[in-house]
């Protein structure tokens, strides 16, 4: 893997207990969450169950909650708490002097393959 590592943003960027999304240049953004103790962690903004942008959930502890259908995903290792099952890919973060730093291989390699996740109306042809 290179070393090559982008600045994001800084940590006081991301909300505390929020998130903040990164586009990427291919496949559905990154969500990077802040706990309340200010550890950044980052995951593929996608829950494992129906595609929910988890940018958008409840940051509780080292977790967060889907808003679509509440599942607990859990921010160092994007696996869902039980009694669910499934993960998202997680991401590599580095804090560097207050600025949030991800490696740019895994921005570019990890989760290209799938479709970003689009909000508006479900029609029968696309459900």
């Amino acid at each position: 893997m290179t070393n090559e590592w982008k600045s994001i943003c800084a940590v006081a960027d991301i909300p505390v207990l929020g998130s903040r999304r990164v586009q990427r240049a291919k496949g559905p953004q990154v969500a990077l969450f802040r706990t309340a103790d200010d550890q950044v962690f980052a995951l593929l903004d996608r829950c494992p169950h129906r595609a929910g942008p988890l940018s958008q959930g409840i940051v509780f502890g080292k977790a967060v909650a889907c808003p679509l259908h509440n599942w607990t995903i859990g921010l160092d290792t994007g696996c869902a708490r039980e009694p669910d099952e499934g993960s998202t890919p997680t991401f590599t973060v580095r804090v560097e002097a207050g600025q949030v730093l991800l490696n740019q291989q895994e921005l570019d390699t990890i989760a290209i393959d799938l479709q970003p996740v689009k909000a508006g109306p479900c029609t029968r042809a696309h459900c």
